[in-house]
């Protein structure tokens, strides 16, 4: 890691040379994200990278990821800027509310969601600004940590569908597996940090969308749009699990309210 805002040096992740040439422009805030972030990771966590060519150097676009941890959003910053591109995720409004990481999170450009509220529209607007500009912004389809007891994706929200039809850029289906071992986010809140656990990831080629392109972007279409998505992260996540995903996806509303999912 280097001081200035370049990197031309060519590198390597497990075997697989990583996307060339030198990375953007960061900023003071992103800057100082990496400066904490990156060599913990690289401290205290192996890294299996893999697919790293299927994301663009340039222009807008947007990642869905499957989310299994708090932990993850570390793992999939890390593997972005690995793929010298800034991300920009959507993360929930409260934890741009805590008093030091809240800001910090803000000011390198990350997105609050106002999930149940009147600003709830607000990270629509600012990702698909952000992708016009030509970013690489992040969802979380899911819109939390699932609930599949063997921790394949739940099926998603429409966010991400709906960005990549309004503004026509590219969907990446991105997998992660590992992050879990450190921070399983349910039962016990302990973070395990030893023995180092591997964080798995996988890029995979652009979701196809064109069956869904240039129709009115209906409900129907979109949960359509949506299904084609998380079906390509769960096969994503399948062959980083070496297991195959199931048939339908888990899905958070067909479950009673009081039932204990976990």
């Amino acid at each position: 890691m280097t001081d200035g805002s370049y990197d031309d040096q060519e590198a390597e992740v497990n075997g697989q040379r990583r996307t060339e040439g030198p990375r953007p422009r960061r900023g003071f805030w992103f800057g100082l994200v990496v400066v904490i972030v990156k060599p913990f990771m690289l401290f205290w966590t192996k890294r299996d990278f893999r697919g790293m060519q299927n994301l663009p150097r340039t222009g807008g676009m947007v990642f869905v990821t499957n989310h299994i941890s708090h932990f993850d959003p570390f793992v999939l910053g890390l593997y972005i800027w690995e793929c010298r591109r800034i991300p920009r995720l959507l993360g929930k409004a409260s934890l741009f509310k805590l008093p030091i990481a809240g800001r910090i999170i803000t000011s390198a450009g990350q997105i609050p969601v106002y999930r149940d509220s009147a600003e709830a529209a607000d990270a629509f607007r600012a990702a698909v600004a952000a992708v016009e500009k030509g970013e690489c912004v992040g969802v979380y389809p899911e819109g939390t940590i699932t609930r599949d007891q063997e921790l394949w994706p739940m099926t998603g929200k429409t966010g991400a569908a709906r960005i990549a039809l309004l503004t026509g850029c590219p969907v990446i289906p991105i997998a992660n597996w590992g992050a879990q071992e450190v921070f399983a986010s349910y039962g016990s809140m302990r973070i395990r940090l030893l023995p180092r656990k591997t964080m798995r990831v996988l890029a995979g080629e652009p979701v196809d969308l064109s069956a869904f392109q240039g129709r009115p972007i209906t409900t129907e279409l979109l949960h359509e749009a949506t299904e084609a998505i998380m079906n390509r992260v769960a096969g994503e996540l399948g062959v980083l699990r070496g297991e195959t995903p199931p048939k339908e996806l888990f899905d958070p509303r067909n479950q009673p309210e009081d039932e204990e999912t976990r």
